[in-house]
């Protein structure tokens, strides 16, 4: 069990975890594409999105543009030629992912106890308007954008606790990481010494498939919030 008490900053991980990607993933590519992709289960389509989006990181470009060239890499995989129009429709689509229902209400409850930060693999502005779902202020961002490219790599990480030192003054050891993703989040948080909590909401079938042991999980936020809170 985690002593919660020894730590002052939450930070989340976003899409996945507070935001249902998946499922917005999913509405996405189905009213971008159509019936060109009538016949497609929601996991293979997922299975497919986690194939192209990592490899269209890198290099960094911005997520708009990930999310188009991911969707072009996905429609010429299955013989389907995109629009430019397709892939900016689909780049934008972020803004209309949904929040897990739980989200809000578990992240009021953990700001009366810590300090709440979020390191996306996002860009500022399609973040602002997830914030905007979540309405909640979070003490401090932290971006894709802003470190130049996107989690696992690890500077992602040292970007967040360098700016967290620096703008709310509580170093590495007083934080504990969230999130769902084993691949983007707790792979590389673990192996820096991170303390971390999985919020195991589904399959993760949107990232690909990764090993890590984080220190403890919860099938949700409001599972999660709750411990704390008790404890």
């Amino acid at each position: 069990m985690i002593d919660y008490q020894k730590y002052e900053v939450l930070t989340f991980d976003c899409y996945g975890t507070l935001i249902d990607w998946e499922s917005g993933i999913l509405a996405g590519i189905r009213a971008t594409l159509g019936s060109e992709v009538a016949d497609a289960t929601d996991a293979e389509l997922l299975s497919e999105f986690s194939t192209h989006e990592h490899d269209a990181e890198v290099p960094y470009k911005g997520y708009r543009e990930v999310l188009g060239l991911t969707l072009r890499m996905l429609a010429s995989a299955r013989g389907i030629t995109t629009t430019a129009e397709q892939e900016a429709q689909f780049g934008g689509s972020v803004v209309d992912w949904p929040v897990f229902p739980d989200s809000h209400d578990a992240l009021v409850e953990l700001q009366k106890h810590f300090k709440l930060v979020v390191i996306t693999n996002c860009d500022d502005d399609l973040f602002a308007a997830s914030a905007d779902r979540l309405g909640i202020k979070f003490d401090e961002v932290v971006t894709a954008q802003q470190v130049g490219s996107y989690k696992p790599n690890i500077e992602n990480f040292h970007f967040a606790h360098e700016k967290i030192e620096r703008t709310l003054g509580v170093t590495k050891d007083l934080i504990l990481h969230v999130a769902q993703s084993l691949f983007h989040d707790h792979g590389p948080a673990k192996s820096i010494g991170m303390t971390t909590v999985h919020i195991s909401r589904r399959g993760n079938g949107a990232a690909p498939v990764a090993s890590a042991t984080p220190d403890q999980v919860f099938p949700d936020m409001k599972s999660f919030a709750a411990a704390v809170s008790g404890a």
